[in-house]
């Protein structure tokens, strides 16, 4: 799905999780690292017809100013920020979508379409904001995002909660959310368009959908200086995107995991 990646990747864990370790891996000593360097790899099922799995590995950048910061492929502007309540302005690059080529001829055979008259479902910028709440209850987080690149020109609402336990060294979250994605979102990414159907591919258009997902993360402090991180979630994909003729037959979810290095400066 993503022959070529940008120079870094949204992980899914938060750079702040590193920012909040001390020099030394110790929460509060000598002040936070503002800068994070590394390595990460993430393994995707796609459900995509024919795309199969994965396994990209990329460079990790990170940045936590005292407003302004980068996490993979997401930048943020932080006008609300105390110990219970974070609020920001957010660009994200949307990684949704195929090139055809990528696509399984005979599997979209089989689903009736021919490959020749398919176009790709292009990359997006979305922009917005995301909201924060923290506290002994774990951690609440909604996003609202809007596509301005006009790619899909849909909107997505995305709700998720977290719970952190300590596990050796290191913090365990599972996690569960779900994400709403509009009409327009939907049928681009998952539904046929309107110059695929006047070639003759069958006409089908899911609408708006929702997604709901598990997960879980780590992080691990390694010495002064590094951590370890990963993250493993699973989509339900509901009957609207499997029934696309678009996805691989038989296909109810899509797993993602990831591992990665950081090194804090």
């Amino acid at each position: 799905m993503i022959k070529f990646l940008f120079p870094v990747l949204a992980c899914g864990l938060s750079f702040s999780s590193l920012a909040q370790q001390g020099d030394d891996g110790n929460p509060g000593e000598q002040g936070p690292p503002r800068w994070g360097l590394g390595l990460g790899a993430v393994v995707t099922d796609s459900p995509y017809a024919g795309e199969g799995t994965k396994v990209m590995p990329f460079p990790l950048l990170g940045y936590n100013g005292d407003h302004f910061y980068v996490e993979g492929l997401t930048a943020g502007w932080k006008f609300i920020e105390n110990n219970s309540f974070n609020a920001a302005v957010v660009a994200k690059m949307r990684m949704d979508g195929f090139d055809v080529k990528d696509l399984g001829r005979r599997e979209l055979a089989a689903n009736g379409i021919d490959y020749r008259l398919l176009d790709d479902r292009d990359k997006g910028l979305d922009l917005g904001t995301k909201l924060v709440w923290r506290g002994g209850f774990g951690e609440l987080e909604f996003e609202a995002l809007a596509d301005v690149t006009d790619a899909s020109g849909g909107q997505e609402a995305s709700l998720q909660y977290g719970y952190g336990f300590g596990v050796g060294k290191g913090q365990l979250t599972p996690n569960v959310g779900v994400t709403w994605q509009s009409k327009d979102m939907g049928n681009y990414y998952y539904g046929t368009l309107k110059e695929e159907v006047a070639r003759g591919v069958v006409d089908y258009r899911p609408g708006s959908v929702t997604v709901p997902h598990v997960g879980v993360s780590y992080f691990r402090p390694l010495g002064e200086k590094w951590s370890m991180m990963g993250f493993a979630q699973y989509k339900l994909l509901p009957d609207k995107i499997t029934d696309s003729p678009l996805i691989e037959r038989d296909t109810d979810g899509s797993a993602t995991v990831f591992l990665g290095i950081m090194r804090g400066f």
